[in-house]
């Protein structure tokens, strides 16, 4: 699997906004889903942005494509036990949660600032940190205690987490044990195409996990979204990785 460079707009989707005089200044940004039919079903996320902010604060093109890809597999995700990784403003986690997944949200433990972000984007949707869904601080690579104390998944989940070729590694370690110790889980992502010369593909290897790509035609089109327009010139990739041993079906 490589990862290549695009140069392309930037995402420019932002639906509402709260008009401030300070460039730092947060904006709300709303994501809608929809059943596609009159009178069908609806869901409105509101996220919490500072444009001119760290990472974590900034809503970026892969995860919006994650969240439609969930929103149209709703109907599978009620009960499911999903972990989040890299969370940054949380729009896939959230969403899930919002279809009755039971969802634990996480970001670096070293970045209070980020986690207390993630906090305010579960509070602007009605879900309450510790109550209807958890967030929680994992820092990548590292087996720390708040690793071992969670709970059993079904699913991880992350949008854009590898950005970064100094991250991979740790990523994929994380991902390693915590599809040993959940077995049938699986972790979905996406991905933003950035260099031809970043790969994971001996991290796999050397890790025992495999990569099988999802197809992405058909996202957003429930809602009547064209999720080219998420990508802003961009481009995603959206993928499943699983141990060795496992089969898959590319299903939720």
């Amino acid at each position: 699997m490589r990862f290549h460079m695009k140069n392309g707009s930037e995402d420019n989707d932002i639906v509402a906004a709260t008009a401030t005089p300070a460039a730092t200044a947060e904006h709300i940004r709303k994501f809608v889903f929809s059943g596609g039919s009159a009178g069908g079903e609806r869901l409105e996320i509101k996220i919490p942005e500072l444009l001119q902010g760290a990472y974590s604060f900034y809503t970026w093109p892969c995860a919006p494509v994650l969240a439609h890809f969930l929103w149209e597999r709703r109907q599978s995700l009620a009960g499911k036990r999903i972990l989040e990784l890299g969370s940054g403003t949380a729009l896939p986690g959230i969403l899930a949660a919002k279809c009755r997944a039971q969802v634990v949200l996480t970001d670096n433990c070293i970045l209070p600032k980020s986690l207390a972000h993630i906090r305010k984007s579960c509070l602007a949707n009605q879900l309450q940190p510790g109550v209807d869904i958890d967030v929680v601080g994992l820092s990548w690579g590292l087996l720390l205690n708040s690793v071992f104390r969670l709970p059993p998944l079904d699913l991880i989940i992350a949008a854009d987490c590898f950005y970064d070729p100094s991250v991979f590694e740790d990523i994929v370690v994380t991902v390693a044990f915590l599809l040993e110790r959940n077995t049938g889980a699986k972790f979905i992502f996406t991905y933003q195409e950035r260099s031809a010369d970043w790969s994971i593909e001996a991290l796999l290897k050397k890790w025992k996990l495999q990569a099988l790509p999802i197809s992405m035609d058909d996202i957003g089109k429930e809602s009547g979204v064209d999720v080219m327009e998420f990508m802003g010139g961009h481009t995603i990739h959206l993928l499943e990785i699983t141990r060795l041993e496992s089969t898959s079906i590319n299903a939720i």
